[in-house]
């Protein structure tokens, strides 16, 4: 951006998500109904001075009521006329119980064919494929 003959630094204004698939002891994947979106995975935008890794974690802890232990990084989803970058996690349940929150009218574990089913907004449904599929990371999609 220019005034007269000088230039205006202007910062990149970009935001960064962090969602994590989680798998249960029995191969079941842990959803949520968001208010919005419905059926998906926990996850949502990483705040200042937090990692990837940690929005994930926190997110899904305030989102569920789950602890999880983050086992990988799985890729990114990027909308670029958005600018908006998805980061995939998978992970598995450690503690806590599941809970409902404004963000997660329910929660609960599903089978994964059911789950993939449930889930119809946008894209979400590819980004789950995506990251249970191993052969696929880490990947990087844009949109």
């Amino acid at each position: 951006m220019e005034h007269g003959t000088q230039k205006v630094f202007s910062p990149p204004k970009h935001i960064f998500s962090a969602a994590t698939i989680i798998i249960n002891e029995h191969g079941d994947i842990l959803l949520i109904r968001g208010p919005r979106r419905g059926w998906e995975m926990p996850g949502g935008q990483v705040e200042e001075g937090e990692s990837l890794k940690e929005a994930a974690i926190r997110e899904t802890k305030e989102e569920t009521g789950i602890d999880i232990e983050v086992l990988k990084f799985c890729g990114i989803f990027q909308n670029v006329e958005a600018s908006i970058c998805n980061t995939l996690f998978l992970a598995k349940p450690v503690g806590g119980t599941l809970t409902t929150s404004p963000e997660s009218l329910e929660v609960g574990y599903y089978p994964i064919e059911q789950a993939l089913e449930m889930v119809t907004f946008m894209n979400f449904k590819q980004r789950i494929e995506y990251s249970l599929d191993e052969s696929t990371h880490p990947f990087y999609i844009e949109f």
